[in-house]
């Protein structure tokens, strides 16, 4: 091969390379699409995921109570004097701190060991002490603290507290307002805070099985992390079809004309 045939072909390398690089910097939708059958041929469309409580409380914790009774003077026993709202603010006004000892102190009720025990068991234990001096009252039981943090590749990260009962990964991410473009849906961190320390679980939210999960429903004090795909850099949010097409053209009329020389 003469010095001439290298330098063209030298030519149509340099004008090919960038739109190879434009494919190339390009993002799969099978890398962003969520819940995706990986599995069955057939599309699953029931999945089995019971929801159980497992968080205890622990030191430091902040429990909402509150007794609802149909006696009014019972009722009043109970009451604060100023108006009752529903709002996260007043109920965090309104709760009963677990002390370093795991003992929360309530109304007529000394003292009562909670450390390690869940919600429902924490509820069921106020009752049966209110069954013994009263009739048809009914213990309420909050956990106030319930925080998760969001960090990483998603639009708003931070530390947000949860006003229900339960939330689920997808639902607490969309109050990150959901992953980047640049997001690595396949192997999402959560780290939860147990007994004997951290643990970190991987979740892929592109597999449709992760809907029976035991690490989809959130507990307090999880954090997610979304980490960047791997090429962020080169990665672009849209596809840019107009630049494509430009250099494709740009790049066949080069190779054309170089082609042609004689």
């Amino acid at each position: 091969m003469d010095c001439f045939s290298k330098s063209r072909i030298g030519k149509i390398f340099f004008l090919v390379l960038p739109v190879a690089l434009l494919l190339s910097s390009c993002v799969s939708q099978k890398n962003v699409r969520l819940i995706q059958e990986k599995v069955d041929k057939e599309m699953k469309t029931v999945f089995d995921n019971p929801r159980t409580t497992t968080y205890r409380i622990q030191t430091g914790d902040h429990l909402y109570i509150r007794v609802y009774s149909v006696d009014p003077k019972t009722s009043k026993f109970f009451q604060a004097d100023f108006p009752y709202l529903m709002n996260s603010t007043y109920q965090y006004l309104n709760t009963y701190v677990v002390d370093e000892f795991g003992y929360v102190s309530f109304s007529f009720i000394e003292k009562l060991f909670v450390k390690g025990l869940t919600i429902p068991e924490v509820q069921q234990s106020i009752q049966t002490q209110l069954d013994e001096y009263f009739k048809d009252a009914t213990a309420y039981i909050k956990l106030v603290n319930f925080q998760v943090g969001i960090l990483g590749e998603v639009n708003d990260p931070g530390n947000y507290t949860i006003e229900q009962d339960q939330i689920n990964v997808f639902q607490a991410i969309g109050l990150a307002g959901g992953v980047s473009s640049y997001g690595n849906f396949k192997e999402v961190k959560l780290v939860r805070q147990t007994q004997n320390g951290s643990e970190v679980h991987l979740l892929d939210l592109t597999d449709n099985r992760v809907l029976e999960s035991p690490y989809y429903y959130l507990m307090p004090n999880d954090v997610i992390y979304i980490e960047p795909r791997s090429g962020k850099s080169f990665a672009m949010e849209h596809f840019p079809y107009q630049s494509l097409f430009y250099l494709m053209s740009v790049g066949v009329m080069g190779a054309s004309l170089i082609l042609n020389l004689p």
